[in-house]
């Protein structure tokens, strides 16, 4: 298991220097194809990918199977997911020939009986950490950095987005390829190259999460005005 996370990055990675601040100098102006390329050349095999199966998820794995077919991807099972999710992976698994690691912590009967009934209703930020930031500990651990599909346009808390940083929380390096791209962008992406994506895009959610914490935000509303809609919650603890 990784360690305790650090605050402060390391200053070398397999002998080269890496200074955050030069890095995202670098790779703002470039495109999501480019700024993935460096990080598998620097980083793969210790490369993650982490997977939500939403429509930047698809985008992701779209253009890094092209640069590297041997990328690894993952996804966070809380037992609570859409099935509509759950249909989505195994066409992205079919379609590139993946196979998803699964992290996954306790039942949700287990948490039920440990935390009791309807934690996601009584205390969203712990239920997130049971089924979500506990399991992914697991999964970067001996990770050196990881990919998200966070983008700047998705809600006030991420418009400040790096491209490239230091994940102080997980105590490694962390991408965002997506994160100057526009909602156009990347549907124009998805019809283009004929990309599998989740069907709840279509169905009103722009952003999904669990089946209990997710619902159409509506007309006028932010993309993610539908997850934890009746709480005061933003992030699940994985982004921010």
């Amino acid at each position: 298991m990784r360690g305790v996370a650090t605050a402060e990055p390391p200053a070398h990675l397999n002998g080269h220097r890496i200074d955050p601040r030069e890095v995202n100098e670098r790779l703002e102006p470039l495109g999501a194809e480019e700024v993935l390329r460096w990080a598998v050349e620097t980083f793969h095999p210790s490369l993650y990918f982490a997977c939500s199966f939403q429509k930047t998820t698809s985008v992701v794995i779209d253009i890094a199977q092209g640069i590297e077919p041997a990328t690894r991807f993952f996804y966070l099972d809380t037992d609570l997911l859409f099935q509509e999710t759950y249909v989505t992976r195994d066409a992205l698994a079919a379609r590139y020939g993946i196979e998803f690691d699964r992290f996954h912590n306790i039942s949700v009967e287990e948490q039920a009986r440990l935390y009791g009934d309807k934690l996601w209703q009584r205390q969203p930020d712990a239920c997130c950490g049971i089924r979500k930031v506990e399991p992914m500990r697991d999964a970067l651990a001996g990770i050196d950095c990881w990919v998200s599909g966070v983008r700047r346009v998705d809600s006030r808390t991420r418009v400040g987005a790096a491209k490239f940083g230091w994940d102080k929380r997980f105590g490694l390096w962390k991408l965002n390829p997506l994160a100057d791209w526009t909602d156009e962008e990347v549907w124009n992406y998805i019809n283009e190259h004929d990309v599998p994506y989740n069907p709840l895009h279509d169905a009103g959610y722009p952003s999904i999460g669990c089946t209990h914490c997710t619902r159409p935000p509506g007309n006028g509303a932010a993309s993610r005005d539908g997850r934890w809609a009746n709480a005061e919650k933003t992030e699940c603890g994985l982004n921010g």
